[in-house]
């Protein structure tokens, strides 16, 4: 397993910890910040990532690390599922997701929840299917996080994980690196009081063990027929797994 790496590292607080500090710092401008240096792709990555349940057609479905909310706006919009629950460790972050669930009108679709990823607090088997856009890599106990998704999910049921990785082709991979370790922390610095969050996000990506490795660690804990997708050239990989 890689090294871990966490947002500050001049603290011995917990990695779970300084994930919550870090993004109650960036609620408010991660939205913005997110699609700016995206250039809008992470839109079609979502929409990619969604489709993969379109044929499960699931009633429930449990959104992991929801942040502020959008990976489940497009689920509802794609989906069209009875209810969705987000939960999310960064009460900053779910207080974005209320005010534009209450401004969407969504609220009797969609609901937040303050918890822990690696101890979620729902039953077992409780939803048709579970997501999570660009939370895995954050999880202090990575493995035990995959193990409690699996438990909530009904026998069945199918998780999909849309998660950065790391492109190993010439020239994405170069460019990736330059882009991620360069104007990605210098363009955090510019918009966001915690310029710290956008030197650890290429860090935290680095560190993160994508393509087999999290496939490796998805079988590990049970979940079956595992699939990696990988989307532009590596940059971003869509896990599949059903229980």
């Amino acid at each position: 397993m890689s090294k871990t790496v966490t947002p500050y590292q001049d603290t011995d607080t917990t990695k779970k910890e300084q994930v919550a500090d870090m993004f109650n710092n960036i609620a408010k401008t991660y939205d913005f910040l997110n699609h700016f240096m995206s250039l809008g792709i992470d839109v079609i990555w979502r929409k990619l990532a969604i489709n993969e349940l379109k044929k499960d057609k699931p009633a429930t479905i449990l959104d992991v690390a929801t942040g502020t909310g959008d990976f489940a706006f497009e689920a509802l919009s794609i989906l069209k599922p009875e209810k969705i629950v987000g939960v999310d460790i960064s009460q900053g972050m779910l207080d974005v997701a209320k005010q534009k669930i209450a401004k969407r009108g969504l609220s009797d679709k969609f609901e937040v929840k303050l918890g822990d990823s690696e101890g979620l607090p729902f039953d077992d088997s409780q939803f048709d299917a579970l997501t999570v856009a660009y939370g895995v890599r954050n999880f202090e106990n990575l493995e035990k996080g995959l193990a409690d998704m699996l438990r909530v999910i009904k026998p069945g049921g199918k998780a999909v994980i849309l998660e950065f990785s790391k492109p190993k082709v010439f020239p994405v991979k170069q460019m990736y690196s330059f882009y991620f370790n360069y104007i990605t922390p210098g363009i955090g610095k510019l918009f966001s009081k915690d310029s710290r969050a956008y030197s650890y996000l290429p860090e935290s990506v680095a560190a993160f063990p994508d393509g087999k490795d999290f496939v490796a660690l998805m079988d590990k804990v049970g979940f079956k027929h595992t699939k990696n997708r990988p989307l532009a050239f590596g940059i971003c990989s869509i896990y599949t797994g059903v229980k």
